[in-house]
């Protein structure tokens, strides 16, 4: 299948939010980890996200390049065009995106996609994060609305974090205390500022207290009936059962238990970075120290092209992280409920 388009997009996030389940969004730097998460959505049956974050599009543009606005345009013409073989939906995003590089990643990007809509085409990406969560909640509302009349013109969904997520991702590292935890008030503001899909359609990124990084399962302390008093608050005041697609950050360490709990309330998308990270290096660790004879030129000798062609080594690091993204899905229980069945 092509990339989804806008409407095959709001489908996805309304299935899953009405069939209790969410999309893994998978954050990539390469075309091997694309590759792998596509090759991981295709097996488990289920449609998915894959994302660029502010780091990896820099890392896509080229060491000698690094433009993030250059690195997602080439990710996104390659995704597009590897994803039609593929029998899955799949959405491309744009992952956290602070205030100060706002003009140097997601704006850029939005205009090309609303002048290829203006051209009767597609968008490149289909959501953009805007991630305000070190400003203060009327600022971080005020540029969400600004972003989100924007994203609309180019037919795409703004995701938007009211919260603060603990932990380091990219550079940007946030406290683990009580500042985690979205408040009924704050998720009531920012209805009131965006709407309920009137201004254009978003998803939340409400925090539970989510923590990025790596930690040992149970070692996060996650409260998901955050989630729930929230979506009951804006539900009681517009009439409106569970109205807000929520998204899941900083889901390593957590317990299954508690995803699953998430996934009731609302959260439509939930973001895997670290794990996937994780089972993509793997495999090729265990061929450099079982081959090292072989991908090294030990003691003069002329070493083992089989062993040091990183093709051979990048096959088994994308077929286990795809085997991760497939594990997802079924965490996420998306496993099977592709559109295109």
């Amino acid at each position: 299948m092509p990339i989804a388009s806008p409407e095959a997009y709001a489908e996805m996030l309304d299935r899953a939010k009405a069939g209790r389940y969410a999309y893994p969004a998978i954050n990539v730097t390469s075309s091997q980890t694309l590759n792998a998460a596509l090759k991981g959505f295709a097996d488990a049956e289920s449609d998915g996200i894959i994302q660029v974050s502010t780091g990896g599009a820099e890392y896509l543009s080229g060491p000698s390049i690094k433009d993030m606005v250059t690195g997602a345009v080439a990710f996104a013409a390659y995704a597009h065009e590897v994803a039609k073989k593929y029998p899955v939906n799949i959405a491309l995003h744009t992952d956290h995106c602070p205030k100060d590089k706002l003009d140097k990643f997601v704006r850029p990007l939005m205009a090309i996609s609303q002048e290829r809509v203006k051209a009767g085409q597609e968008p490149l990406f289909q959501s953009h994060m805007w991630d305000g969560s070190a400003v203060p909640v009327a600022e971080n509302l005020e540029i969400a609305e600004q972003l989100l009349a924007e994203a609309a013109k180019g037919k795409i969904v703004l995701e938007i974090e009211v919260g603060v997520v603990g932990g380091e991702e990219d550079g940007v590292e946030n406290a683990i205390n009580d500042k985690l935890y979205t408040t009924v008030e704050d998720g009531l503001a920012m209805v009131e500022a965006l709407g309920l899909g009137e201004k254009g359609r978003y998803m939340a990124a409400l925090t539970f207290g989510n923590v990025h990084g790596v930690y040992k399962p149970g070692n996060v302390k996650l409260r998901p009936e955050v989630l729930k008093h929230i979506q009951e608050a804006v539900g009681a005041k517009y009439g409106k059962e569970k109205p807000l697609s929520l998204v899941f950050h900083g889901g390593s360490g957590s317990l299954l238990s508690e995803i699953r709990e998430a996934l009731d309330y609302g959260v439509v998308k939930m973001n895997i970075d670290t794990d996937t990270q994780y089972t993509f290096s793997r495999p090729v660790a265990d061929h450099m120290f079982r081959n090292y004879d072989g991908v090294l030129k030990v003691d003069g000798e002329v070493g083992n092209k089989k062993m040091y062609d990183p093709r051979v080594w990048g096959k088994a690091a994308e077929a286990g992280m795809a085997a991760r993204v497939a594990e997802a899905c079924e965490h996420l229980r998306s496993t099977g409920t592709t559109m295109t069945k």
